[in-house]
């Protein structure tokens, strides 16, 4: 009679342990599409802070071209961060698609 106990509380521990390390939820549908318009967005924004640089370094004002110089740092921060962020959406949901049953 304990035998069979002891069998019965091993296997309910063994089956929680299981189901307690389910792997883990895909990103949202819509994720990736909204990271890629994000990501398109930052390079937009990059490429104007460049033109924008330019157009002041022709016309002579060293003032605005060190302040377009650090707008152009940050959008390339988070140009960066889009992105990285972008390829783990990505492949989170290569990952979930794998793992899920078919």
């Amino acid at each position: 009679m304990k035998l069979k106990t002891l069998v019965a509380a091993v296997l309910v521990a063994f089956a929680g342990s299981s189901l307690a390390q389910a792997p883990a939820q895909a990103p949202a549908k819509g994720t990736v599409k909204a990271d890629r318009a994000a990501e398109k967005a930052d390079k937009a924004a990059v490429k104007m802070d460049r033109q924008q640089m330019q157009a002041d370094h022709k016309a002579g004002d060293k003032a605005a071209v060190e302040a377009d110089k650090a707008k152009l740092k940050a959008d390339k921060d988070k140009l960066k961060t889009d992105h990285q962020k972008t390829k783990a959406d990505v492949k989170a949901a290569k990952e979930a698609k794998k793992a899920a049953p078919q």
